[in-house]
């Protein structure tokens, strides 16, 4: 992964390429997002949830997204994108993160397996760059750190013509990624007391 200096987009939040030097902030920042999100409120045990949250993100970060994908910051790290690509195949470093995603979840694992069975369904089969995880620190929240940080994976991969996908479990997510041109491709019920997960895909080129 190249490492240039700070691109400045049109939101005027200054976002480039992570290094390592950044996963420190950038997890502490995914951590701080994800505690109380309702994904990984389902998915992960409630005892020591906090930290079991961000010892997953810090996994998928430094065994997936680093590794294998593509990760921009902004913010000094309290913006955070993570990608996976065409460019490379990350099965590898999902098969190394999977039964330490699973001790992770806890007593919740069947609830992470059952969510993760549903979503696969409705995932591409095509190569596409997928937005695996993004988050703002709360503190930063509502100053378009999130759109600025998402920006530069989309131009990518309209750069190189290829679709983009994410998945998100809340309404108000749906909305922001609807401005970047995505569109709602499958809704799918909350399992067992989990909460809605809404598919989405953008075509290269697409605007909101």
């Amino acid at each position: 992964m190249t490492s240039p200096g700070p691109a400045p987009h049109t939101s005027g939040h200054q976002v480039r390429p992570a290094t390592p030097e950044d996963i420190p902030a950038a997890v502490r920042t995914l951590g701080r997002a994800f505690a109380d999100y309702p994904y990984t409120r389902h998915v992960i045990a409630a005892d020591d949830h906090e930290e079991r949250v961000r010892k997953l993100q810090e996994l998928f970060l430094t065994r997936v997204g680093m590794p294998y994908g593509r990760v921009w910051v902004a913010g000094e790290g309290r913006a955070v994108a993570v990608w996976t690509t065409p460019e490379r195949d990350p099965s590898p470093g999902f098969l190394e993160a999977v039964p330490l995603v699973a001790e992770l979840a806890g007593d919740r694992a069947t609830a992470y397996e059952e969510m993760e069975k549903a979503a696969e369904a409705h995932r591409p089969q095509e190569p596409v760059w997928f937005l695996a995880t993004v988050a703002v620190d709360p503190e930063a929240q509502g100053r378009g750190l999130g759109g600025a940080v998402i920006r530069p994976g989309l131009e990518e991969a309209d750069r190189t013509g290829y679709p983009a996908f994410l998945e998100t479990a809340t309404e108000a997510n749906v909305r922001l990624y609807r401005r970047l041109g995505f569109t709602v491709t499958a809704e799918l019920p909350g399992i067992d007391g989990g909460p809605r997960t809404w598919c989405m895909r953008r075509e290269p080129g697409a605007t909101g």
